[in-house]
């Protein structure tokens, strides 16, 4: 029997203080400058979302409308299941006035006013019904108070959306069916007992309440297990309904996980983009363990997880980047764990593939490559622990050959078009008018194939690098090898990665603006060719050698962010939704954009980094509604801007560097874990001095544009003295590394 939850240590190490924090002096304290709402209102598709929740916790929740804009809620939420999807389990305050038979309202929507988010609080104003809503969450559990005119009679309805609700007493339970056989139970109470029989219809009741009952308390907890766990995760997290108790205690973890980097300088709204990034980053993936045991969307059972927590809901194609590796430095511990999680999953599917966007009903295999070997391979190179490397390795490697390389392509093993990408090294494009003949290749996603092929080159690079390191040397040179695909689809013409046929011809007339159907998904994915262009994050050196060497490299990258639209905006936006945050042909709103403006680093023109990187920030990166350029998508682009405003960014997670761009603030500390800090000292830094002039690390003269993870992660401090014009000399003559040279 285990005499201390994985759930209480989860969160006494939540608020434990960062040990190398420092007082900013404002009397704000970090979770002050988290405003959820920036990015609420979309440039284009799917905005960012005002949740709360407590970091990396099963409960959270955001407001139920079409978007920020939406005049109305469509009630108030119980649960959130998965990254930015519609809440499970919604109720409704309702007000009746007596002497009226008891029926559901015919709108089951709200008009609301004065909302205010915060992290760890919710409230809103329902101005149609005059009734206050106040809300605080735990980790799997959370308290509502609603405050009802004197003269009504309040109700609540509850909705499950095909599940199933009962009532005892005070006490509304049931469950939703989220994905598969996967359910969400809830157990709820009110202080107040309710005064009549509930009105039922379908999927929902109404539960009515003594006229004249102006305040009314609910609290409740969730679970993936039963409605009985569910119980138990409210009575161990919350004893009544003080939610004023329930919104401190989150407070305070909040702080205690955002004081992981403290920072000083820079303006107030850098703060606030930088902690509100951080506040992204750490919700998620969510920590699913309920007193030792945790439901696997994987097998549909329910597990013993072995003193250790289990974790669930990524995308790790969007989160390996900059997520993961920023997890890494800040808490190795949940990373590691996050790893096992996921090696476990592994071990419960049907054919033990790493999963690539894993949830609470299991793999739903969104988007291109498997970059979960990226997530293993930059873990192993760092040296994290607590996790089982062979069998990381093999589920990596099935992944990626036993599995099919076909975008969105879920349970699908490997056929034809893997084949042919095994003996002729890349992913062929269908010839114009050639009509799909492949099962599974989805209709709307299409086979991508520069995406496809630029993606498994550099899953095959962190392979070899995991077979390495277990002493498979056969097998790592092979992966190597393959690692060099990208130059099979390298147009030396153009300059561009461009799409072959089943014949090895180039498909013509192919406009890198625009090309490839809705999305580009014909040849490349959500970005065109401009963004593809770069997309070989684990060979940079031999991506400039392809391009005629450094000055040719730079050039193409200027002109990048100098070729214009060639059409009316909304012609481009039309076909690449995605593709905004728009620099010239430069995408600040996707992920396979988010390494790039570092890539002078490799070029000898590290001043160029500096420049752009602080450019993009405040152009795309703002205190405001419409402050995220595109799909935030769950800490895959706010990682990049954490990293980015404090100074250096994991270009090639795998391999254990990182390079330097130029930082926002005079003094960053990072708390590394026992005892540790990582410091960057930059005291001269402001809107005009971003150019590093001069750098020590470890007290040592620096001229390198990076530096390694062995020079920090026993704590150091990077100085860079900045000023306003460039030094183009500074950093010029080492890159940073890239991969192993092959023989050929």
């Amino acid at each position: 029997m285990k005499t201390t939850s994985i759930l209480f240590a989860f969160m006494t190490a939540v608020f434990l203080t960062a040990s190398c924090g420092r007082e900013n002096g404002t009397g704000y304290e970090p979770v002050d400058y988290v405003n959820p709402y920036i990015g609420s209102i979309s440039h284009m598709l799917v905005p960012t979302y005002p949740t709360v929740y407590l970091p990396n916790s099963m409960m959270r929740i955001f407001p139920v409308r079409t978007d920020f804009t939406g005049n109305r809620l469509n009630g108030l939420p119980l649960i959130v299941t998965r990254h930015r999807s519609a809440s499970a389990l919604n109720f409704m305050p309702y007000t009746h006035s007596g002497g009226e038979p008891f029926a559901l309202p015919p709108d089951m929507s709200l008009g609301y006013d004065r909302e205010k988010t915060a992290p760890y609080r919710y409230s809103v104003y329902l101005d149609e019904m005059d009734v206050e809503v106040d809300y605080a969450p735990s980790h799997q559990s959370a308290v509502y108070g609603l405050t009802f005119p004197p003269d009504v009679v309040p109700c609540l309805i509850f909705g499950s959306r095909r599940g199933e609700l009962n009532v005892d007493g005070n006490t509304v339970s049931g469950f939703q069916p989220v994905g598969g056989e996967t359910k969400v139970y809830f157990h709820a109470e009110t202080d107040v007992a309710p005064a009549q029989t509930p009105v039922a219809a379908g999927d929902t009741l109404m539960l009515t309440y003594p006229e004249g009952t102006t305040r009314l308390g609910l609290r409740y907890g969730v679970s993936f297990i039963s409605v009985e766990q569910a119980k138990k995760n409210l009575e161990r997290e919350i004893a009544g309904y003080d939610i004023e108790a329930v919104a401190s205690a989150g407070r305070r973890i909040w702080n205690a996980a955002l004081e992981k980097i403290s920072i000083e300088g820079g303006a107030d709204n850098d703060k606030a983009v930088f902690y509100t990034s951080l506040y992204r980053v750490y919700e998620r993936p969510v920590m699913l363990s309920e007193d030792g045991r945790y439901y696997s969307g994987f097998d549909h059972k329910v597990h013993d997880d072995e003193g250790r927590p289990f974790y669930t809901d990524d995308w790790i194609w969007d989160t390996y980047r900059a997520a993961h590796p920023l997890r890494l430095l800040i808490d190795g511990k949940a990373e590691s764990d996050i790893i096992r999680s996921y090696v476990l999953m592994a071990g419960q599917s049907e054919h033990g593939w790493m999963p690539t966007f894993p949830g609470v009903s299991g793999d739903s295999r969104g988007m291109n490559s498997n970059h979960g070997v990226a997530m293993v391979a930059d873990a192993l190179a760092k040296g994290l622990q607590g996790f089982d490397t062979e069998k990381a390795y093999e589920a990596c490697r099935a992944s990626i050959e036993e599995r099919s390389l076909i975008p969105w392509s879920n349970n699908i093993p490997a056929g034809e078009l893997d084949d042919f990408y095994k003996a002729k090294g890349y992913f062929p494009a269908l010839k114009p008018g050639e009509k799909e003949t492949v099962r599974g290749v989805h209709s709307w996603e299409k086979r991508q194939p520069i995406a496809v092929t630029l993606g498994t080159s550099y899953d095959h690079w962190c392979l070899s690098h995991l077979a390495q390191a277990l002493g498979k040397s056969e097998e790592a040179t092979r992966f190597l090898r393959s690692s060099y695909n990208f130059r099979n689809v390298f147009n030396h013409a153009t300059g561009f990665f461009h799409p072959k046929d089943r014949d090895g011809n180039f498909i013509p007339d192919i406009d890198y603006r625009i090309s490839g159907g809705p999305g580009a998904r014909d040849y490349y994915d959500e970005n065109n060719g401009y963004v593809y262009r770069w997309d070989v994050q684990h060979n940079i050196a031999d991506l400039i050698t392809l391009n005629g060497g450094n000055e040719a490299f730079v050039d193409a990258l200027e002109e990048m962010y100098n070729t214009p639209y060639g059409m009316s905006r909304w012609e481009f936006y039309n076909t690449l939704p995605d593709h905004t945050g728009n620099v010239g042909m430069f995408s600040m709103a996707n992920e396979p954009s988010l390494h790039i403006p570092y890539l002078y680093n490799y070029a000898g023109q590290p001043w160029r980094t500096q420049k752009r990187i602080r450019n993009l920030l405040e152009q795309w990166f703002r205190n405001d509604l419409m402050g995220v350029p595109g799909d935030e998508d769950g800490g895959g682009m706010s990682a990049f801007v954490v990293f980015s405003q404090m100074g250096f960014y994991p270009v090639t997670p795998g391999s254990p560097t990182y390079n330097i761009g130029s930082p926002v603030f005079s003094h960053v500390r990072m708390d590394l874990g026992n005892g540790a800090c990582f410091e960057i000292e930059a005291p001269n830094a402001s809107a005009d001095n971003r150019y590093i002039q001069f750098a020590t690390l470890n007290g040592t003269p620096w001229n390198k544009p990076w530096f390694s993870h062995d020079d920090i992660k026993a704590g150091g401090k990077l100085t860079l003295v900045m000023g306003d014009k460039p030094n183009r000399a500074w950093g010029a003559a080492e890159p940073p590394p890239s991969a192993e040279k092959i023989a050929e």
